[in-house]
C-alpha cells in the first residue's frame, strides 16, 4: 500500500514539535533551583554560569590584618585593685611601644593592635614587675588572666664597720693589757701603725690606770727606799717616818706628773700622750723618733707639734716638788727645771727602749705588730 508522503513529514515534524516543548517544558521546570545559586544563562542545552559572576578568593576568606584588643585587671595579694599601675605593650618588630595606667578599678585595654606577637611589663612602686608573652591573633579580644603584684622583697643593705670611738676603745683596753715581762705596766704606747685619737676620757683611764696599778706602789716604794739608804732629802730624817715622807713626795710627784702631762694637758691642748712606735726604718730613724718624741707629739688631728703636754707636765711635776719638799732643800725654779729636765731626759731614754728593746718582752705587742701588713 503506497503512503501518502506528507501525511509522513507531518506525523515527524509534530513528533519533533512535541519533544522540542517537552525540553523547553523540563528546563523551565529546574530554572528556579539553579537560579537560587547564581545567574545563569539557561538554554535548551543546559545550563552557563555567566562570565564575572563568581566570588573572588580574597572575598571568601576574612582579613588577615584586622586589628584586635588586649585587657586585663590588675590586683595585689588582698585580691584589691591597683589603680595607676604602669603597663607597657612592647612588640617584636620596630613599632614604638606603647604605656597606659590602670584606672582605679586596676583595669587596662589597649585598643586597634595589630595581630602579631606581644610583650606586656607591668610595674607599680614597691611591687616585683610581673611580664607576660603571648601572640594576637587577627580581630582577637585578648584578655590576660587576673595579674597578682606581689610586694617587692626588702633587701637592707647593713654595713659593718667600727667607728673611730670603737676603735679607740679596742685600742686603750689592748694597751692598758700591755706588761713587761708580763708585769710592768707598759700603759702609754702604741703599737698600732695607724692608730685613732683618744677621747678624753680614754686617756685620764690610760693615767688613772698607771697611777693606781699594784707595780707602781712596788716601785715608789723602792725608789724611798733607795733616797732614804743614800739620805736624800735629809730634811725628812730617817726611820718609818722619812720613809713615809719619801715615799709620799715620790708618789705625788708620779701621780701629778702622769695626770698632767699624760690626762690633763693632752685633753685641753688635743695631743696625744703615747708613744707612737716605729719598727722600721734605719737604727738612726728609730733613734732620732725616740728622742724627739720627748718634745715632739702627735695631735688629735694627726699633725705633728711641739709636746706641750709632756713638757708642761714635767714642769708641773717641779712645782709640786716645791711644795713638799724639806725646807732645807726648796730652791725654788732651780728644782722646778731640774726635776722637769730630769722628766724629760727620762722620757726620751724611755722611748729609746721602747723602740728597740721593750716591745719584744712584752707579750701580745710583738704578736700585733708582726700580723700588720
Amino acid at each position: 500500500m503506497a503512503v501518502d508522503s506528507s501525511k509522513v513529514f507531518w506525523i515527524r515534524s509534530r513528533t519533533v514539535l512535541i519533544s522540542l516543548s517537552l525540553v523547553v517544558l523540563v528546563g523551565g521546570f529546574a530554572l528556579p533551583a539553579r537560579s537560587q545559586q547564581s545567574p545563569a544563562f539557561q538554554g535548551a542545552l543546559g545550563v552557563y554560569d555567566l562570565p564575572g559572576t563568581q566570588a573572588s578568593a580574597g572575598e571568601q576568606q576574612p582579613d588577615q590584618q584586622a586589628p584586635g584588643s588586649i585587657s586585663g585587671k590588675v590586683v595585689d595579694q588582698s585580691g584589691a585593685a591597683i589603680g595607676g599601675a604602669r603597663v607597657k605593650l612592647s612588640r617584636d618588630d620596630q613599632s614604638p611601644s606603647q604605656e597606659i595606667l590602670t584606672d582605679s578599678d586596676g583595669q587596662f585595654s589597649f585598643a586597634d593592635v595589630a595581630p602579631g606577637p606581644f610583650h606586656l611589663t607591668i610595674t607599680s612602686q614597691d611591687l616585683t614587675p610581673q611580664t607576660f608573652d603571648d601572640t594576637l591573633h587577627p580581630g582577637q579580644a585578648y584578655s590576660l588572666p587576673l595579674v597578682m603584684m606581689m610586694v617587692a622583697t626588702q633587701v637592707t643593705e647593713v654595713r659593718v664597720g667600727v667607728t673611730p670611738l670603737e676603735r679607740a676603745q679596742d685600742e686603750v683596753n689592748e694597751e692598758d693589757k700591755q706588761r713587761m715581762f708580763g708585769v710592768i705596766p707598759n700603759f702609754f704606747v702604741t703599737y698600732d701603725p695607724h692608730p685613732v685619737p683618744l677621747t678624753p676620757k680614754l686617756k685620764f683611764k690610760l693615767a688613772w690606770k698607771s697611777s693606781v696599778d699594784p707595780f707602781t706602789f712596788l716601785a715608789i716604794g723602792a725608789v724611798a727606799g733607795a733616797e732614804q739608804a743614800g739620805n736624800q732629802w735629809r730634811g725628812y730624817g730617817q726611820g718609818a717616818q722619812g720613809y713615809g715622807k719619801r715615799y709620799g713626795a715620790t708618789y705625788a710627784d708620779v701621780f701629778g706628773g702622769t695626770f698632767v702631762g699624760g690626762a690633763v694637758l693632752p685633753s685641753l691642748l688635743k695631743q696625744d700622750p703615747r708613744y707612737f712606735y716605729q719598727g722600721s726604718g734605719s737604727k738612726g730613724s728609730r733613734i732620732l723618733h725616740a728622742l724627739a718624741s720627748s718634745v715632739m707629739c702627735r695631735g688629735d688631728n694627726g699633725n705633728l707639734e711641739p709636746n706641750y703636754s709632756n713638757i708642761g707636765g714635767a714642769f708641773a711635776s717641779g712645782g709640786l716638788a716645791t711644795l713638799y719638799a724639806p725646807p732645807g732643800s726648796r730652791s725654788g725654779a732651780r728644782l722646778v727645771v731640774s726635776t722637769a729636765l730630769i722628766r724629760i731626759g727620762e722620757t726620751a731614754v724611755a722611748n729609746v727602749f721602747q723602740e728597740f728593746f721593750i716591745r719584744k718582752v712584752t707579750p701580745g705587742a710583738r704578736r700585733r705588730t708582726e700580723a700588720q701588713p
